[in-house]
């Protein structure tokens, strides 16, 4: 295993655990970005204090949120591609997170053991045609 991939499938452990919390594994200035899902606007974020307050806002709408990995792909030597699962419910909705579409995805590019950028796609199906893949 690669230490990239390592590095991934660590963080996925602790998210795995519902412990979303640390950020050791980030560089300072990452830059992370959520492609949402129906259509709504992105989020962009750059930085430590941005990253945890967009992903906070994203987390924070959901009940029993829940991640898990089911595929992990290392696409080339700086980035790695993780096909999840994602259970929740709406706070306020009661939706069911994943009632729309087929899983969600976030691709790591991670360069001198840090992740330097984080995309979160809450549609599998736009992450693997972004990256020319299939599932």
């Amino acid at each position: 295993m690669s230490e990239n991939l390592g590095l991934v499938r660590s963080i996925y452990a602790d998210w795995e655990r519902g412990d979303y919390g640390s950020v050791e594994w980030a560089h300072p200035e990452i830059e992370y970005v959520i492609l949402r899902a129906a259509g709504l606007p992105p989020v962009h974020a750059r930085g430590l204090t941005e990253m945890r307050d967009a992903a906070r806002d994203n987390i924070e709408v959901w009940a029993q949120l829940r991640i898990a990995a089911e595929e992990y792909r290392e696409l080339d030597s700086e980035r790695v591609l993780v096909l999840d699962d994602v259970s929740g419910r709406g706070k306020r909705s009661g939706l069911q997170i994943g009632q729309f579409g087929g899983g969600s995805a976030h691709l790591f590019y991670v360069r001198g053991g840090t992740v330097t950028r984080l995309v979160v796609y809450e549609d599998r199906d736009s992450a693997l045609a972004d990256l020319g893949l299939k599932e």
